[in-house]
C-alpha cells in the first residue's frame, strides 16, 4: 500500500470518528455550588452518561474554587449543547457569563436542575439580573428558595403512586432514604408534576409536611426535570442515581429501559463532606 493510500485511509478513519463524536448528544453541566460538592458529583454523573448512555459531556465550573461566586469557566460549551444540567447556588456572575446561561435557557432546549438551583443567583437590588434571583428557580424549575428542615435532619422518599407508570420512575425503589434535608417547595409553580415526595426525618424546624422532591415541568416548550435532592451522600443511593439519570434521559427525549437506566459509578467517587466554607 502506498503512503498516499495509507494516509487517505487514516484520514477517512479520523473523519469518521469525528463525525461519530459530533453526532452524540452534547450535555453541559453548569456547576457553581459551595455547599454540596457539585464539582465532584456532576462530573461523576457526567461519566455515567458518557460511558453508559452515549452522551458527549462538558462541565463548566466555578474557578478558581467553588466558593468563587463571580466566575464560571467553560460556559461557551452551552453554544453547542443539546441539554444543560444546572447545580448552582447564589452566584453573581458577570454579564457576559450570565447572558450565555440565559441564551441557553431561552433556547427551548431541555434542562435539569438540582437542589440549590432554586436559588442559583444572588444579585444585589437594582442589578441587571436581579429578577433571576427568584425567577431562575421559580420560572424555569418550579420554585424559588423558601426554607429547609435543618442540617441534621434527613429525608424519607416515597414515589407518587399515581405516577408509577412514568418512565423516570423505572427501576427506582418505591421508597428510600437520603441525607438531603428536606426543602419546602409547596406549592410548586407552573405545570409541575411531582414524581416523588419527601418527609422530613427528625426536623430541626417546623415540619411543613410532605414535599415534592422530584418533578417534571416544561419551559419554553422543552422538558425539564428537577430534584431538591443532591447532597453528596445521596449519590451513594442507587435509586437516587437512577432517578436522576432517568430524569435526564427523559428530558433529552431518550428511551429509558423497562428496568431503568444504568446508573453504576464509572471510576472512583469519594467527595468531601458537605459544608459552606468562606467564599473568595
Amino acid at each position: 500500500m502506498s503512503r498516499i493510500a495509507a494516509f487517505g485511509i487514516a484520514l477517512g478513519a479520523a473523519a469518521a470518528c469525528l463525525a461519530a463524536e459530533s453526532s452524540r448528544p452534547h450535555i453541559v453541566f453548569v456547576t457553581g455550588d459551595d455547599e454540596y460538592r457539585s464539582e465532584y458529583t456532576m462530573p461523576a454523573l457526567g461519566r455515567i452518561l458518557e460511558a453508559q448512555h452515549g452522551f458527549r459531556v462538558s462541565v463548566a465550573m466555578a474557578k478558581p474554587t467553588p466558593q468563587s461566586n463571580k466566575n464560571i469557566e467553560g460556559l461557551e460549551a452551552l453554544e453547542t449543547a443539546d441539554m444543560a444540567v444546572f447545580y448552582l447556588r447564589w452566584r453573581e456572575l458577570p454579564p457576559e457569563q450570565m447572558r450565555r446561561i440565559l441564551a441557553f435557557v431561552e433556547s427551548g432546549k431541555p434542562m435539569a436542575g438540582l437542589r440549590t438551583s432554586t436559588h442559583a443567583f444572588r444579585y444585589p437590588k437594582g442589578a441587571e439580573f436581579e429578577k433571576w434571583n427568584d425567577g431562575f428557580g421559580r420560572d424555569i424549575f418550579g420554585q424559588r428558595w423558601l426554607r429547609h428542615h435543618g442540617h441534621t435532619s434527613t429525608t424519607a422518599v416515597t414515589l407518587v403512586k399515581e405516577q408509577s407508570g412514568h418512565p423516570i420512575l423505572r427501576g427506582v425503589a418505591p421508597s428510600f432514604n437520603v441525607r438531603s434535608w428536606l426543602y419546602v417547595v409547596n406549592p410548586l409553580e407552573g405545570d409541575c408534576v411531582p414524581l416523588a415526595m419527601g418527609r422530613a426525618v427528625n426536623p430541626q424546624t417546623e415540619d411543613a409536611g410532605p414535599q415534592p422532591v422530584a418533578w417534571t415541568k416544561t419551559y419554553r416548550g422543552a422538558r425539564v426535570f428537577f430534584t431538591t435532592m443532591g447532597h453528596p451522600e445521596d449519590f451513594q443511593v442507587e435509586s437516587f442515581r437512577r432517578l436522576l439519570v432517568n430524569g435526564i434521559l427523559w428530558a433529552a427525549g431518550k428511551d429509558i429501559p423497562p428496568g431503568g437506566a444504568k446508573a453504576a459509578f464509572v471510576g472512583e467517587f469519594s467527595p468531601p463532606p458537605s459544608g459552606v466554607p468562606k467564599r473568595q
